[in-house]
């Protein structure tokens, strides 16, 4: 169903959404797979991980993942601080330019050879956190691109609210965080395979799903919702 609706922009929209997250599980697959098994978005996963060498002792497992963590909180660091200089500038939104930098990011990691995987991962978490910061509603429901555990919670919480009220935007949200959370698996299931079959450069692909984004920015004020009901 199409509802006009001259206010919403293209950053929001669900379109543009589901490449940002099919991008996002891709990368998290991409790292863990051919990363040394160090994730670039789930930082709850590598806290856990970088805590249980730490107990037991094997030091030289830390700093693997201790560098994406710090990388994720420059990276949300950068993107607020680019939000803040640039949001009123006319020629290129600021999210566009938050994508060129993610794009040519990644397309570099694919260079990065095994013996720098610290450095690979570090870059993709830095630029998973600018693309996190930088896009948080889908529709006007806050939401995260690169990870699910906040959807998951925002989505079933919204369909107990549905069974409850019986109201229709309760569904609607439902729909939408669960969508999210099914293109994250999508990208994160092609990331992995991909990853494990051709390796490093397989990271290209996800610079491919955050240009076609960057592309349909273009589209500033959206003239119209894509409903999933």
């Amino acid at each position: 169903m199409i509802e006009y609706h001259d206010d919403l922009q293209m950053s929001e929209a669900f379109v543009n959404t589901a490449f940002l997250a099919l991008s996002g599980g891709l990368q998290d697959a991409y790292t863990y797979n051919v990363r040394d098994e160090v994730f670039s978005n789930a930082q709850t996963g590598n806290v856990v991980l970088m805590s249980q060498y730490f107990m037991s002792g094997q030091w030289e497992h830390i700093l693997r993942y201790l560098f994406p963590i710090l990388s994720f909180a420059l990276g949300v660091w950068v993107a607020e601080k680019i939000q803040g200089r640039y949001r009123n500038a006319r020629r290129l939104h600021w999210r566009q330019g938050i994508l060129l930098a993610e794009i040519l990011i990644l397309f570099a990691v694919g260079f990065v050879p095994g013996s720098l995987n610290m450095v690979a991962t570090a870059l993709v978490s830095f630029a998973c956190a600018m693309q996190v910061q930088s896009f948080r509603k889908v529709n006007g429901y806050s939401y995260a691109s690169t990870m699910c555990i906040g959807n998951l919670r925002s989505g079933t919480a919204a369909l107990s609210a549905y069974f409850r009220n019986h109201r229709r935007e309760d569904m609607k949200k439902t729909l939408y965080y669960f969508g999210v959370i099914f293109f994250f698996a999508v990208g994160a299931g092609i990331g992995g395979n991909l990853s494990l079959r051709y390796g490093y450069r397989v990271i290209w692909i996800s610079c491919l799903l955050l240009l076609i984004s960057f592309l349909l920015m273009f589209f500033e004020r959206f003239r119209f919702r894509d409903h999933l009901l």
